[in-house]
């Protein structure tokens, strides 16, 4: 459905409803019954127009001729008119609940086929709670609308046409008279009812915001808690609803004056009329019968238009919202400009990217990358956090397309092809693989929606999750729950895996894919992957370097720009960025017989803190260290709390974020796997001046204060060496990198 508002915001409203119901019609086979409806209608105005015609009749002639079967007769036909129109009136609701119904129904698929198609960028420009808004609160006023349409609209509108005719057969002159009431009823709410279509548009994205702000504040608990934002969170959302409250409020008084200005017309014309007809009858030209037949008849016109002008704030209040509908099924789809491109056939030779550069504005993702990554090869992607790889991996998926440059497939732009025929050879398992609230089967199916139970178990074989679905009650059967929160983080990944497996992709692409795992779990992980990857075309994204001692090849990434390029054993030959990156995380092990991890004194010296101590001391820091485990959000240190901890992170990211004022946090950096913070809280009780939260479930190795003060109180000369050195007031007494 395609509409716009006008400048008579009712107008434009009732034409693109007369377009939904019309369009509804031919695509579902309707039309017979929009017909049925139409007739329903008109029989049903037509026994309204009925009464008054007799009346006149029994006023003017049965009565005074006292025609005793006549007044029988007239009796017994409003009888059965009355009785036919009855069934008439339950036939047309039934019809029109099923038009109506089928209406919103194809409305919704329309908008939700819409959501499908949008390109990721729409996504991050629209907030979740605002399209959310667009499928209940916009709707629902839309079916509000459809709903009243009959007894408001449609058989008021019908009265009013067939009203119109009769009161020109009683008496044309006075029903010139009576036909000033149209322009009463219509002009007068036009001065209103444009700026209250505007102030409806407007309160109605008033809504959205106050939703979208319920959802993100809903979303972000753990962050409002731990950085006490709850005071200003209710005060910015009582700033959204005040400014709903005040388009709430300008919109009530605007529908209530178009109301009120049709109905001042209506009432003064009630007047008029049977001032000019009792005059007309007095000198005789108007019988007695034509004006109680002409007075019932005008009251049945400027019934209905009053009927009419009641709904006019509805069909408003409908116009925003149809308008916020219709922005989102016009918005741009990333294949509309694709639609008549060629397909991309199956890979055969190699992915390339020619001088790729991706600019964010304010930002560049990627600057100049050209690579190959040959068909059946294994390309793993490094670097630290924002050095560009997961931008990389978005360009392989089309999820956007390059500034300049241009990722080929066998020599062939990306965007020369169809988006669908580079995902149908393409399955992504990624750190976070969203499972959907439905069996494991059906989550399984997402791979390939046609699969049969056998390729779906043999896809559960290959990804080594199926003796686990198998010992479970209802095996494929069971329910995953929302989000699939009813299993463990390695047990969501092997389906996710299952999924991709069946697909049967030529490429698979891997975002972080164990790096939400523990060490044992990633280990096993990682085998499976290596075991399905064999004869696909590989490219796994990932800071964990563990992963990519096998691959083929290595890209590694920083700023936007390909470094460095070559096999692991090469690019350690090199020394550079990439061997600099596995010393920072090699310094860590499995502790034996358990999951947890031991950091080692070679790690230790990294740390220029305590690069000074000796071996026996950093053996005897190493085994001090405690391991903390933190889930995704928490918060591992408080701006302005007292240090006393020094953290290295054996496993996930956390990011580091200072206030700026205004209830604002600032991005300081972002710390992965081998990063450390806080070892200037090891000298001195400093305040911290920075916040560290977790971006995923973290593993970290703490060392206390008093643990470090008691290893170098036994070497005084160093203890004084220390706290006299860059340490001693320390300028940045919080997480350091």
């Amino acid at each position: 459905m395609t509409s716009s508002t006008t400048d008579d915001g009712s107008r434009g409203t009732l034409a693109s409803m007369a377009r939904t119901l019309a369009r509804h019609g031919r695509a579902k086979g309707n039309a017979r019954a929009t017909a049925t409806i139409a007739a329903a209608l008109l029989i049903e105005s037509g026994f309204g127009a009925l009464v008054p015609v007799v009346l006149a009749r029994m006023i003017d002639r049965t009565i005074p001729q006292r025609r005793l079967g006549e007044l029988i007769a007239l009796l017994v036909v409003l009888g059965v008119g009355a009785v036919l129109v009855s069934f008439v009136g339950v036939a047309r609701d039934y019809l029109y609940a099923r038009v109506q119904s089928g209406v919103l129904r194809e409305l919704r698929i329309a908008m939700f086929e819409r959501l499908q198609q949008l390109s990721l960028d729409y996504f991050g420009r629209t907030h979740t709670g605002d399209i959310l808004a667009r499928f209940s609160g916009d709707l629902a006023t839309v079916e509000g609308a459809l709903s009243g349409a009959p007894p408001w609209l449609l058989l008021p509108a019908c009265d009013a046409l067939i009203a119109t005719v009769v009161l020109f057969w009683f008496d044309w002159r006075l029903a010139l008279v009576a036909m000033l009431v149209w322009p009463a009823c219509f002009l007068f709410p036009r001065v209103f009812a444009h700026r209250a279509t505007r102030v409806s548009y407007e309160r109605k994205q008033h809504e959205g915001q106050t939703l979208a702000a319920v959802h993100e504040n809903v979303a972000a608990q753990p962050t409002v808690r731990v950085f006490l934002l709850g005071g200003e969170s209710v005060r910015r959302f009582g700033g959204l609803v005040e400014q709903l409250a005040n388009a709430s409020r300008q919109l009530t008084f605007l529908s209530a004056m178009v109301e009120r200005s049709a109905g001042i017309g209506i009432n003064l014309l009630r007047v008029v009329v049977l001032a000019v007809g009792a005059v007309m009858a007095l000198r005789g030209s108007m019988s007695l019968g034509a004006l109680a037949g002409f007075q019932a008849m005008f009251l049945v016109l400027s019934s209905a238009l009053s009927w009419i002008s009641q709904y006019a704030p509805t069909v408003i209040q409908a116009a925003g919202s149809l308008r916020r509908v219709d922005e989102l099924l016009a918005s741009d789809d990333e294949g509309a400009a694709a639609a008549t491109l060629p397909p991309h056939g199956r890979l055969r030779r190699a992915i390339e990217l020619r001088d790729v550069t991706v600019d964010y504005g304010t930002r560049r993702a990627l600057d100049g990358v050209t690579a190959i990554i040959p068909r059946g090869s294994s390309v793993a992607v490094v670097g630290p956090s924002g050095s560009g790889k997961s931008t990389l991996l978005s360009l392989l998926l089309r999820l956007q397309d390059p500034t300049s440059g241009s990722v080929q497939l066998d020599g062939r732009d990306l965007r020369a092809g169809t988006v669908e025929s580079l995902r149908e050879q393409t399955a992504v398992v990624s750190q976070d693989s969203f499972l959907f609230s439905a069996s494991i089967a059906e989550n399984i199916r997402v791979g390939r929606r046609h699969a049969s139970d056998a390729e779906v178990e043999a896809a559960a074989r290959s990804a080594e999750i199926h003796d686990f679905i198998a010992s479970l009650p209802n095996g494929y059967a069971t329910m995953v729950g929302e989000r699939g929160m009813r299993l463990s983080g390695g047990q969501r990944q092997r389906i996710a895996l299952a999924r991709a497996l069946v697909r049967d992709p030529e490429i698979l692409l891997l975002d972080e894919a164990t790096s939400a795992l523990d060490a044992t779990t990633e280990a096993a992980v990682n085998a499976t992957l290596r075991r399905m990857s064999v004869g696909r075309t590989v490219v796994s994204v990932t800071h964990r370097l563990s992963s990519v001692v096998h691959a083929d090849r290595v890209f590694v990434m920083a700023d936007g720009r390909l470094v460095e390029e070559g096999t692991h054993d090469e690019l350690l030959a090199r020394a550079g960025v990439y061997a600099s990156l596995w010393e920072k995380q090699h310094g860590f092990i499995a502790a034996s017989g358990t999951a947890e991890i031991e950091i080692t004194p070679a790690a230790l010296r990294r740390v220029p803190l305590l690069a000074r101590l000796g071996e026996d001391q950093l053996v005897t820091l190493a085994e001090s260290f405690s391991v903390e485990h933190a889930r995704a959000g928490t918060t591992l240190v408080h701006e302005g709390d007292v240090a006393d901890k020094f953290y290295v992170i054996a496993r996930g990211r956390v990011e580091v974020t200072r206030d700026s004022g205004a209830g604002t946090r600032t991005l300081v950096v972002v710390l992965e796997d081998g990063d450390y913070f806080g070892e200037a809280g090891l000298l001195h009780h400093a305040p911290r001046n920075a916040t560290v939260t977790t971006l995923t479930d973290c593993i970290c190795l703490v060392l206390d204060r008093q643990h470090f003060q008691d290893v170098i109180a036994a070497t005084p000369s160093l203890r004084d060496d220390l706290l006299g050195g860059a340490y001693a007031r320390p300028a940045v007494a919080g997480p350091t990198h």
